[in-house]
């Protein structure tokens, strides 16, 4: 079932029919608060109120002409200016994918445009997370990655822990000042170059976590596994690692009361937020994850009116 909806997650027909279908819509308001600016300020708002803070993504990855990636860059300048304007940036980043800055067209392009949108973020006072994508965008992304960081040093960056390289890319990046973002990965990868089964993702993401944890970077622990939070709570207090020298992250919509308990608790944790109206490929790759959350869209097609 997961490879299925990963395969439908880009199929431009499929596409077509749910974008189009309001029960779906409904669905994907529980995973995405809305399609403005000020419907991911306002989620970032209600998550600061609870003491959690976000990162935010301007959903519309692999904009494949200069035209689309202008318009993502200067959907995130416009995010970034109305963040400083509410006080928001100690509680909200943004994130972003290399091939949303362009690099698809020109790795120079992205480059630029990723500085924009650093240099943007710091003016603010806050940063910037460079995302992942699929294995075959991985070197050129950490590449990109490595080069903001030389003028903005806070940038993030994501591995993924089910790609057999991601080990190696973790022992190369805890380092001092470095912010890594660990998450299972949601691509449908080859055998060849992914862990496939969820056991073995999970053992990746215990190796590559630990490897983090005893490191000297700041490391974001992206999961909703019940099992592996617990593993890193007991491997962080095996390391006597401070608060605040790392964070939990999660999916906006997923765990919610997880996210709070682990925030009352005194851990920092943090949402990702997306938000605009390319919805599809990022609310199938959600499905992926965790088919029971099909249950969420039979009920509103039960539901349709």
């Amino acid at each position: 079932m997961r490879r299925l909806l990963i395969a439908l997650s880009q199929n431009p027909t499929v596409k077509d029919v749910a974008v189009g279908f309001p029960p779906a819509r409904r669905v994907v308001d529980r995973f995405v608060p809305g399609e403005s600016i000020e419907d991911a300020v306002g989620a970032v708002r209600q998550l600061a109120a609870s003491g959690i803070r976000a990162t935010i993504d301007h959903l519309g990855e692999y904009a494949d002409d200069r035209t689309k990636v202008e318009t993502q860059v200067d959907t995130y300048l416009a995010l970034l200016e109305r963040l400083g304007e509410e006080h928001l940036t100690d509680a909200a980043e943004v994130s972003i994918k290399a091939s949303a800055l362009g690099q698809g067209i020109d790795d120079d392009l992205a480059l630029t445009n990723a500085r924009r949108i650093a240099s943007a973020a710091r003016e603010v006072g806050t940063t910037m997370t460079i995302d992942a994508e699929d294995h075959t965008r991985t070197d050129a992304t950490l590449a990109l990655l490595a080069a903001v960081r030389q003028e903005y040093p806070d940038t993030g960056g994501v591995l993924q822990a089910m790609l057999h390289r991601t080990p190696d890319d973790c022992r190369a990046l805890a380092t001092a000042g470095s912010r890594i973002r660990l998450c299972k990965g949601a691509y449908d990868e080859p055998p060849s170059v992914a862990h496939r089964s969820p056991t073995a993702i999970s053992d990746a993401f215990l190796t590559c976590l630990r490897i983090l944890l005893k490191g000297d970077g700041y490391p974001m622990i992206a999961t909703h596994d019940p099992r592996l939070i617990a593993a890193a709570q007991a491997y962080l207090d095996l390391l006597d690692r401070p608060k605040g020298t790392y964070e939990f992250q999660m999916l906006y919509g997923i765990r919610p009361d997880e996210q709070r308990r682990l925030a009352a608790s005194g851990h920092t944790v943090r949402v990702y937020v997306p938000f605009g109206d390319d919805w599809y490929a990022y609310f199938m790759r959600r499905l992926a994850e965790k088919p029971a959350n099909l249950a969420l869209l039979g009920r509103a097609l039960l539901s349709r009116t």
